[in-house]
């Protein structure tokens, strides 16, 4: 089991920046594969971020929307998952959800992942 919190989120006007934290508890956080998703209001669950494990050499992924923007890292020392968002756009706006897979697929589909936080919000205002 691992537990994961989101911090970070708020209210940021367009072109600004934000950086998210998961702070992960339970089981060694660095051997899981970390994501992050977005869920707009009214909108599907999307992938925006993820990062390998440790031990491995590290690997990151974003969505299309994303990159170039967003920049996900983790501290394995301080068991915490990041995501610096720059450049924001009103089509950011969503609840942010960290998410942890023991199974290493580094995939981009939520099903694959196995531990969730319970999100934070970021608005984008224009």
């Amino acid at each position: 089991q691992v537990q994961l919190v989101e911090s970070g989120g708020g209210l940021v006007q367009a072109g600004g920046s934000l950086r998210l934290s998961c702070a992960a508890s339970g089981r060694t956080f660095s051997s899981f594969d970390m994501a992050w998703f977005r869920q707009a209001p009214g909108k599907e669950r999307e992938f925006v971020a993820a990062i390998t494990r440790s031990g491995v050499p590290t690997r990151t992924r974003y969505a299309d929307s994303v990159k170039d923007r967003f920049t996900i890292s983790r501290d394995n020392a301080k068991s915490t998952l990041y995501l610096q968002m720059n450049h924001l756009k009103r089509e950011d706006t969503a609840v942010y959800y960290c998410a942890a897979d023991q199974e290493y697929s580094f995939s981009s589909y939520g099903t694959q992942y196995d531990y969730w936080g319970q999100g934070t919000q970021v608005t984008v205002s224009s």
